[in-house]
């Protein structure tokens, strides 16, 4: 697993997302979603350390995820993860979704929640093995009437 902005040699690189990188991002977000959240949408996460890209020469995935406070323990929130779709199944979510994790462990988060669509068992399977849970449903949660599950990690 990477770290943000570290060069290893058996993975991907994962680094802060810049400025240059946000047509790159919208781009996948716009080929992996029905919904997809509009550029401007990025823009206002770019110097927060949960918006991680992953990529050699260019952007192949990404990832949104930040830290809300919650009574002296903070709560982290993946908001968005998403590989390009030539790109997927070589573990670039994984990756981005560890490292992620890893910086709010660091930043003292004691649980990170998310959203997931009730029908994208792909996306689920990947954050079971993280050790998310099923924490709730949210009925007609998506524009299209989809619900969605809560799904939450403890990570102390």
């Amino acid at each position: 697993m990477t770290t943000a902005g570290s060069q290893p040699t058996d993975g991907p690189t994962i680094r802060q997302a810049t400025r240059a990188d946000l047509l790159d991002v919208y781009r996948i977000e716009t080929t992996s979603f029905p919904q997809p959240w509009p550029y401007a949408a990025f823009e206002q996460f770019l110097g927060q350390p949960g918006f991680l890209v992953a990529g050699e020469r260019s952007v192949d995935g990404f990832i949104v995820a930040d830290t809300v406070p919650n009574g002296g323990t903070p709560l982290g929130h993946v908001k968005d993860l998403a590989v390009r779709p030539d790109a997927r199944g070589q573990g670039l979510g994984a990756n981005l979704l560890g490292t992620a994790l890893s910086i709010c462990r660091r930043q003292g988060v004691g649980r990170v929640k998310l959203e997931v669509r009730e029908t994208n068992d792909t996306a689920k399977r990947l954050y079971e093995r993280f050790g998310f849970e099923i924490h709730r449903r949210l009925p007609r949660y998506y524009d299209d009437g989809e619900d969605a599950f809560v799904m939450v990690c403890p990570l102390q």
